[in-house]
């Protein structure tokens, strides 16, 4: 007898495959059956005529440490075909921590990953100081798999309190920081991550912790994953568009000291830039030729960022920007209005490199929001077009709108879709190996971007529109794939013995639902949201999760535990 039998359904088992009819029973959770299987054998039949059944979609990285607590289901992830998720990671956990570090902590999370303080005071609960403590608080609270870091920020700053964003650490600070870190794997933390990212500044509109570590610290660190079975890196380079020696051979040692794959966030893999991406995907041959191993996570979506001089975020990291973008909303607004600091600010601007030059492009902005009758008549329009009719500067155009709104004005990029040209460069990444579908940040820059949709925009726009890949390698490379870089333990494919994650789904209809914002966060606070289309059902562990685009309240997730869920990865 089968607790259920999902029945009828074509299967695409994510081993990349061709697909091919057959039900599917399951049995404590796992499936233990695949075949032509009678209805009758089961408690309970699912119906999959005409639908694709597939592994659910393993995203590895997210920053839903927090959401957890509000909300288990882990949405919209979950109702988009997300089975299994990875969390904790760029070095921003919630865990370890201790009395002088949690505001920290949570202050630095509302900058750094734009999660709305608001939101994280009302919603964390914050009773504990262990990642062991903080991992057994959230044991039985999940609608999806999900498994978490040991973050090096939280480790700095209970470690070395304020001196975190000062200076490198001594050896007994270090050796602390191990000994946490031991404790947090231990207790089944998936791995250590940490972040040189330029963007990253905390609450204080200083560096965050991570940051001023050098490389020895972050090498020692990585070593200690190679004491626990089941642990991979996560890293988020200085410059994601081009290595130097040095950074480099830091990526690389901490792999070799781990004996552990790192994957590090985040690149953008279009037609027109693939020399330049070339460069960045040769950290993955440089590891191989070193005995490491280095992925880089590209996420496929199109920019959906919608900046904000309210929040600052990757604004400040622009050349002297950060020091106007940290005053009170106030003086800020004021300062904005001054033109000696415009004037400052359009230098450091002027200054920036690599992708940072790119976001100063002001005359290629499009104005998403505003919040006042005086600003309205600007939405939806270039600011280039803007500045024309005003007969201003493009950036004094912007502010202008930005400081009339009182700092409330959203802007972001004109929209684009990715042309077949675009997919082929991706899909060439994909197949080599050093490229891996992800990125998502679900459950961060929750009014900044949203990206929580990319496995039904992969399947829709590359699959569908383009036929720049099969549905079968799609599959595979969002769910086998990513479930074999980070060792989990019988997931990512639909065989006898693995765990029954599944997401079915119409493949000639399946989409994103319209973005928008949904205020539903603690203390009201915004996010941008959307439901999916042409997905069915999801299934976690055996358990229906979600139906017909609707949570059905079942806690049926594993909190993924290294070592116990997670076997240790390849290094080839």
């Amino acid at each position: 007898m089968f607790d259920v039998v999902v029945r009828g359904g074509t299967v695409v088992d994510g081993t990349g495959g061709r697909r091919r009819r057959a039900d599917i029973g399951i049995v404590a959770g796992r499936i233990a059956a695949m075949g032509l299987l009678e209805p009758t054998s089961a408690r309970e039949v699912v119906d999959a005529s005409d639908r694709i059944v597939a592994p659910g979609f393993v995203d590895v990285h997210s920053h839903l440490d927090a959401q957890v607590f509000w909300d288990p289901g882990l949405t919209p992830s979950s109702l988009h075909g997300v089975t299994t998720t990875l969390s904790g990671n760029c070095g921003f956990t919630l865990a370890p921590t201790n009395e002088a570090a949690t505001d920290y902590l949570v202050r630095m999370l509302a900058v750094v990953e734009g999660m709305p303080l608001a939101a994280l005071q009302a919603g964390v609960p914050a009773d504990w100081s262990t990642t062991a403590e903080y991992l057994d608080r959230i044991e039985s609270r999940l609608a999806i798999n999900a498994g978490f870091m040991v973050g090096h920020s939280a480790l700095r700053r209970v470690v070395m309190g304020p001196a975190a964003v000062e200076r490198t650490a001594t050896p007994s600070e270090l050796t602390a920081m191990e000994s946490m870190l031991r404790d947090g794997l231990a207790a089944g933390a998936l791995g250590f991550s940490s972040s040189w990212g330029p963007a990253h500044f905390d609450a204080n509109g200083d560096r965050v912790p991570s940051r001023c570590a050098d490389r020895d610290e972050l090498v020692a660190l990585a070593a200690i994953c190679g004491e626990f079975a089941g642990t991979s890196l996560e890293f988020i380079p200085e410059r994601a568009d081009r290595f130097d020696d040095a950074q480099l051979e830091t990526m690389t040692s901490m792999s070799v000291a781990a004996g552990r794959p790192l994957n590090w966030n985040i690149v953008r893999i279009m037609a027109g830039n693939r020399s330049e991406t070339a460069g960045v995907l040769a950290a993955g041959t440089h590891a191989r030729a070193h005995g490491a191993k280095i992925v880089v996570l590209h996420m496929p979506i199109p920019s959906r960022a919608r900046f904000s001089f309210l929040t600052g975020f990757v604004l400040d990291a622009l050349p002297g920007w950060g020091p106007v973008l940290s005053l009170p909303v106030a003086e800020r607004l004021g300062a904005l209005r001054d033109h000696e600091v415009r004037s400052r600010l359009a230098r450091g601007a002027a200054e920036a490199v690599g992708g940072l030059a790119e976001i100063a492009e002001w005359g290629n902005r499009v104005i998403s929001d505003t919040s006042t009758a005086e600003t309205a008549r600007y939405r939806g329009r270039l600011v280039a077009d803007i500045a024309l009719e005003e007969a201003k500067t493009p950036f004094n155009a912007l502010l202008d709108v930005v400081c009339a709104d009182g700092l409330q004005t959203m802007f972001t990029r004109p929209a684009s879709e990715p042309s077949r040209a675009d997919w082929d460069a991706g899909v060439a990444a994909w197949r080599d190996g050093r490229a891996l579908i992800g990125g998502s940040d679900a459950g961060a820059h929750l009014d900044f971007t949203a990206y929580f949709d990319y496995p039904v925009y992969v399947i829709e726009h590359a699959v569908r529109r383009h036929d720049a890949l099969s549905l079968e390698e799609a599959v595979h490379l969002m769910t086998d794939v990513p479930a074999r870089l980070y060792g989990l333990r019988d997931r990512g494919r639909v065989e006898v013995g693995a765990w029954a994650d599944l997401v079915l789904f119409d493949e000639a209809t399946i989409a994103c639902g319209e973005i928008a914002t949904r205020h539903d966060l603690p203390a009201g606070a915004g996010r941008l949201y959307a439901e999916p289309v042409g997905i069915d059902r999801v299934i976690v562990n055996g358990v229906t999760v979600v139906a017909d685009g609707r949570l059905t309240g079942r806690l049926a997730g594993t909190l993924l535990r290294s070592g116990r869920d997670t076997f240790t990865p390849s290094m080839v």
